[in-house]
């Protein structure tokens, strides 16, 4: 029986690499796609020798022409951090809109599912808490956070209007804060930045007074929802993937030190323009619709991230 291909664009980013392991582990011919404007081919060297996967570099928002079949493509290109999409603000819309479309051309091409790689900032600083998928969210359209999250919600756009228009069948899935291995050392969020800071004796920067929220979902348990959204429903509508245990960043800041035995001051630093106040997500709809929710506790992710982190570092116990 001829195995099925999946083509996942972001193939060699923190999310996207993850993805790739777990198709290949389920029998797939995977296909990645990725410019390495963010991503690294370092999170697939391990790869290398792998007859079913196949890495080409390319820029998404160029077109892309297959001549085989592609069963599925999951959308996960996106540089996805703040420090990421403020340097490359056009590269970020450009990949949400060209990158978005070109995908699903092929998709309707090709006859494939397709998946939205979408995000929580679609949210923007949001005046519904824990965010549901029916909320409309609060963004600022102009402000310096708007280039991803414009980009994220016309990529939804467009992806319901596929549907719509074409009976394309597709999938959105809202990702939360996800960390683990493979996340990279100046990645510019809080998780990478206070374990990196921490480990080299350096401050730790918390931004505002440290109480605002974030929700941590292990990259483990996220890619299971993904999986679950993509092969085991057929669901249209946005769906939030996210741990919605909710911890104060100063509280986290302190885990962090606990976690890595560090000595590292905490500093207090100007809160960033449209930086949300809180984050947790409402993941109802994931539990009735996938029957998922996340199984790893923070501490024991923490723990595995830590050991990566470390390693990449060169700071073995």
């Amino acid at each position: 029986m001829k195995r099925k291909t999946i083509l996942i664009t972001g193939s060699a980013g923190f999310v996207g690499s993850h993805l790739v392991d777990r198709a290949l582990s389920e029998g797939f011919k995977v296909i990645g796609l990725d410019n390495l404007i963010t991503g690294s081919e370092e999170n697939i060297r391990h790869l290398r020798n792998e007859p079913n996967f196949i890495f080409i570099e390319h820029d998404v928002t160029e077109p892309v022409v297959f001549p085989d079949d592609v069963d599925y493509i999951f959308h996960f290109a996106s540089p996805a951090s703040p420090k990421d999409y403020y340097a490359l603000p056009i590269e970020t819309m450009r990949v949400g809109s060209e990158g978005t479309y070109n995908m699903l051309n092929l998709a309707r091409e090709k006859g494939a599912t397709f998946m939205l790689a979408s995000t929580s900032e679609v949210y923007g600083d949001p005046e519904v808490h824990p965010q549901q998928e029916t909320y409309w969210g609060r963004v600022n359209p102009i402000g310096p956070r708007s280039v991803y999250d414009e980009a994220k919600r016309y990529a939804e756009a467009m992806t319901m209007a596929y549907k719509r228009l074409y009976d394309l069948d597709t999938r959105i899935v809202r990702i939360f804060n996800t960390y683990g291995p493979r996340m990279r050392l100046n990645d510019g969020r809080v998780l990478p930045n206070f374990i990196t800071q921490a480990l080299k004796g350096e401050p730790l920067t918390v931004y505002g007074d440290g109480s605002q929220t974030r929700s941590f979902c292990y990259v483990d348990d996220l890619i299971e929802g993904v999986w679950r959204l993509m092969m085991n429903v057929k669901y249209h509508d946005p769906v939030n993937i996210g741990n919605p245990e909710e911890v104060k960043i100063i509280d986290f800041a302190r885990e962090i030190l606990e976690i890595t035995g560090s000595q590292s001051p905490i500093v207090f630093k100007p809160l960033p323009q449209d930086d949300p106040k809180r984050r947790r997500p409402d993941i109802t709809k994931a539990r009735q619709l996938l029957n998922w929710e996340p199984k790893v506790p923070r501490k024991e992710g923490l723990r595995r991230t830590l050991q990566y982190f470390k390693n990449k570092l060169h700071l073995y116990e």
